[in-house]
């Protein structure tokens, strides 16, 4: 593992580097691999939740003085979720120095995504042992926080299927409707398409290991025709 690269891409050098390899260790890993001298990374992920829900909702209270504190927590949750922490892993690719089994390693879609938020947020955890909260404050500033503009200009701070009853309620007149297209793959590894229509016509459709995520994605995609 090459953490050289992973440290110059996140602008932080590890003083600890068993922390690094700690945080970039998933459990499915320790299976394949006994002799790994090192833990998983789910002790770092619980830490690093913590700290990163402290920075952001600091930073969203200086920032937003007079906004109660109701919307502040809907702007931090659409900044703190596994689907835009996923997206931030993606830019300096820490996909490329986890290490994982060989099947998680296989895994596309919404468990990649679980994954990688889970990692984000134990390199977080670990910024945050190795060298203080300022650091691991400067670290969610220049990853996370950039994305607090995109929240708020399209919306991301809203569920995306209330954002779509109330423009097709406005617009259309109508209520979208929701429907299982299919369901695919092993009870534990099911995933689900879903459609939504508006009245007979289906809109989009989403997909995803629980109806919830598929009904969510078909609604999003159903926000873009709009």
């Amino acid at each position: 593992m090459d953490s050289h690269k992973l440290e110059t891409a996140i602008k932080y050098e590890f003083k600890n580097k068993d922390l690094l390899r700690e945080a970039l260790t998933h459990r499915s890993y320790l299976n394949e691999n006994s002799s790994w001298k090192s833990s998983h990374n789910e002790r770092l992920e619980f830490l690093g939740d913590a700290v990163l829900e402290l920075v952001v909702t600091e930073i969203l209270f200086q920032k937003y003085p007079k906004e109660h504190e109701g919307v502040l927590t809907t702007y931090r949750a659409a900044l703190v979720n596994y689907v835009m922490l996923a997206e931030v892993a993606k830019e300096f690719h820490l996909e490329k120095f986890l290490l994982l089994s060989r099947g998680e390693a296989k895994d596309t879609g919404r468990a990649r995504d679980v994954i990688l938020a889970n990692a984000f947020e134990s390199l977080t955890g670990a910024i945050h042992l190795d060298g203080g909260y300022e650091k691991a404050q400067s670290f969610i500033k220049r990853f996370v926080m950039p994305h607090l503009k995109e929240v708020i200009e399209k919306g991301l701070f809203r569920d995306a299927k209330s954002l779509l009853q109330e423009k097709t309620q406005a617009e259309l007149k109508l209520t979208p409707t929701y429907k299982v297209l299919s369901e695919e793959g092993p009870d534990h590894k099911k995933v689900f398409t879903v459609g939504v229509y508006f009245g007979e016509k289906l809109a989009a459709t989403g997909h995803g290991q629980a109806k919830q995520d598929a009904e969510v994605e078909a609604a999003k995609k159903a926000l873009q025709t709009l």
